[in-house]
């Protein structure tokens, strides 16, 4: 039984990783889930409260990570806010509307539209900030892949 449960939560862990590049996985939230089936189905022994407090803190690294370095990207481009937004909409956007290419051309596309409407910057310019968005989404990628990867380590530890 024991094995069975470790294997469903290796796999919601799994999930939390294709998270990091599908921003509609709520990759964090497949994190919890797979502590808490560990410990309904086998035991909450190893998860005290320290336990909760890292994996709390390994949480707001997570979100603050992935926040700064698309603002880093958009930033060190030139761009404003409104192409964070932008960035953001496309992110989410992206792999809706062209399932493999949409989780960079998202962002990238977000970015550009946004400084071309609201800012009315030329085309030039805005494709060099679509291009920041894009360098953000993989350096806050990369940081959430080591953070999560923490997180699921850390609980491996206290579990073997």
């Amino acid at each position: 039984m024991e094995g069975f449960i470790l294997a469903i939560v290796i796999l919601l862990f799994i999930i939390a990783f294709v998270g990091i590049f599908f921003p509609v996985v709520p990759s964090v939230l497949f994190i919890f889930a797979g502590f808490l089936v560990y410990g309904f189905f086998v035991s909450f022994e190893p998860f005290n409260w320290f336990f909760w407090t890292v994996e709390a803190m390994f949480t707001v690294l997570l979100f603050g990570a992935d926040y700064a370095a698309n603002v880093f990207g958009i930033k060190k481009y030139g761009g404003s806010k409104a192409a964070v937004w932008g960035s953001t909409i496309g992110l989410i956007a992206g792999p809706f509307i062209l399932p493999f290419a949409g989780i960079i051309l998202g962002p990238f596309l977000g970015a550009i539209a946004a400084e071309l409407i609201i800012h009315r910057k030329r085309l030039d310019e805005s494709i060099k900030i679509g291009f920041g968005s894009v360098i953000g989404f993989i350096g806050g990628a990369a940081a959430k892949t080591v953070i999560q990867a923490g997180m699921v380590a850390y609980f491996l530890f206290l579990v073997f």
